[in-house]
């Protein structure tokens, strides 16, 4: 079996140029992936596509990405708390690469990415400016919009623990976006507090299989917002 396992976390990084678009997990700090967010600012790419539930309210973590110059685009529910006082931000959002996605709207279509389907009808912005220039249709009466599925070249996501095979369990509400970004991008990139031998995770609780997980890098547990430079 090949390791799944890298050493360093330029490594685990590594593969990911410019222009690539990222699906980076977390809800505000739970299960923020912090050192592949890191890894990247490390490697100064530019031009990527960042896709998120919310970009953040401290600096370090994505706000670090749009601090350093890293992100053009950006997609994400909502937006609040110390991104609104970013230069980058606000230069983002002003020139119309801020995309807002409802925050159930963007989970479907990240799930809809990862089953191969061609996306989904929902009634949310309908008559909103959301749904402005997107197909509808009526159902029984009802107008939907047809959302279309969302993934990504990377997903870069956290867990709490995983096996050489890269099967992955999380910890609480650390879960959150991470296993349906885990599916819906090309190559999966997972940094994980601690990995346990073969067969020492029971198969009932595994919430990500290892064939959505291509790499994962070991941190050990951090605190967040804490420099982790030690």
């Amino acid at each position: 079996m090949k390791g799944k396992k890298s050493a360093t976390l330029e490594d685990a990084v590594g593969r990911i140029g410019d222009g690539a678009s990222l699906l980076i997990g977390g809800f505000s700090d739970p299960g923020v992936p912090e050192f592949l967010i890191d890894g990247v600012c490390d490697l100064k790419r530019r031009d990527l596509t960042i896709i998120t539930n919310n970009p953040g309210f401290r600096h370090g973590g994505i706000v670090r990405l749009i601090e350093e110059g890293c992100v053009a685009r950006l997609v994400c529910s909502f937006q609040w708390g110390l991104e609104k006082e970013l230069d980058g931000f606000r230069q983002l959002y002003d020139a119309g690469n801020v995309e807002i996605v409802p925050q159930g709207t963007l989970a479907e279509r990240m799930r809809a990415a990862g089953a191969g389907l061609g996306g989904f009808l929902t009634p949310t912005a309908v008559g909103t400016d959301l749904a402005e220039g997107k197909p509808t249709m009526t159902v029984d009466g009802r107008e939907y919009v047809l959302e279309k599925p969302l993934k990504g070249d990377f997903a870069l996501i956290k867990a709490f623990k995983t096996d050489p095979r890269g099967n992955l369990i999380y910890r609480k509400t650390a879960r959150n976006f991470n296993p349906v970004m885990a599916m819906a991008a090309d190559y999966t990139i997972a940094e994980v507090q601690e990995d346990v031998a073969m067969d020492a995770l029971d198969p009932e609780i595994i919430v990500t299989p290892g064939v959505f997980v291509d790499t994962y890098y070991v941190t050990g547990w951090y605190e967040i917002g804490k420099d982790r430079s030690g």
